[in-house]
C-alpha cells in the first residue's frame, strides 16, 4: 500500500517562491556584480580592521576613512590607533606615517601592484584587471555575495592565499585576506552616507 503525503497548498506555494529566489539569487554572476560596481564613481566609507598575527596573542586593530574615486585613486586613512595615510592615485602609492614619507611606484612592485589591483579592480568593477593576476569564484546573489579571489601567479601565492569580499548589490561590505603563512586580516566596511 502506497501512502501519498500531501502537502497543503499554502506550503506548496512558498517552496515554489523559495525555489524561485533561490534561482534569482544564483543568476547574480560575476559580471553582473562587475556591472553594479562599475557605476560607482565616487564613495566614502568607514572602516575597522583587525590583523591576526601568529605571534601576537591579540589581533592589531585600527579604524579610519576609505575614499575612493574611479577608476584608480583609493586612499586608507587611519585615524586609529595612530594616524596613518595610504593613497593610491593611479600607479603610485603614498604612505605617510607621523615625520615619515614613503612613495612607491606600483611597477617596480609587481606582488605588490597585484594585490592592490585586486581592491581597486573590484571597487572599478574591472573584471579583466582581476583577471589578470586572479582566479575568480563567486558565490550567493545580490543580497548578499561572497567573491574569492586566488593568486595566479606562484610569487603572489608564496605571499597571499586567497582574498574574500563579501558584499550586498554595489557595496563592498569586508575584504579578509589570509596570507600563505597563515596570518590574516578582516576589515570590515560601513557606508558614509552622501552629503
Amino acid at each position: 500500500m502506497t501512502h501519498r503525503i500531501r502537502v497543503p497548498h499554502a506550503v506548496a506555494v512558498l517552496l515554489l517562491a523559495l525555489a524561485a529566489a533561490g534561482a534569482r539569487a544564483a543568476d547574480w554572476s560575476v559580471d553582473q556584480l562587475m556591472q553594479s560596481l562599475a557605476q560607482i564613481r565616487a564613495e566614502r566609507a568607514t572602516f575597522t580592521e583587525k590583523k591576526f598575527i601568529a605571534i601576537l596573542d591579540r589581533p592589531v586593530e585600527s579604524s579610519g576613512e576609505l575614499l575612493y574615486r574611479a577608476p584608480d585613486r583609493l586612499e586608507k586613512r587611519t585615524l586609529k590607533p595612530r594616524p596613518e595615510s595610504m593613497v593610491l592615485d593611479q600607479n603610485l602609492l603614498q604612505i605617510e606615517r607621523g615625520r615619515q614619507k614613503l612613495s612607491l611606484p606600483l611597477q617596480e612592485h609587481p606582488e605588490l601592484a597585484a594585490f592592490i589591483d585586486s581592491i581597486r579592480g573590484t571597487l572599478a568593477g574591472d573584471r579583466k584587471s582581476l583577471e589578470r593576476n586572479y582566479r575568480l569564484s563567486m558565490e550567493g546573489g545580490a543580497q548578499q555575495w561572497t567573491l574569492q579571489l586566488v593568486p595566479l601567479d606562484e610569487k603572489m601565492l608564496a605571499v597571499v592565499k586567497q582574498i574574500r569580499m563579501t558584499g550586498v548589490r554595489d557595496a563592498v561590505r569586508s575584504i579578509e585576506v589570509t596570507q600563505a603563512d597563515g596570518d590574516r586580516s578582516l576589515m570590515l566596511i560601513e557606508r558614509m552616507a552622501k552629503p
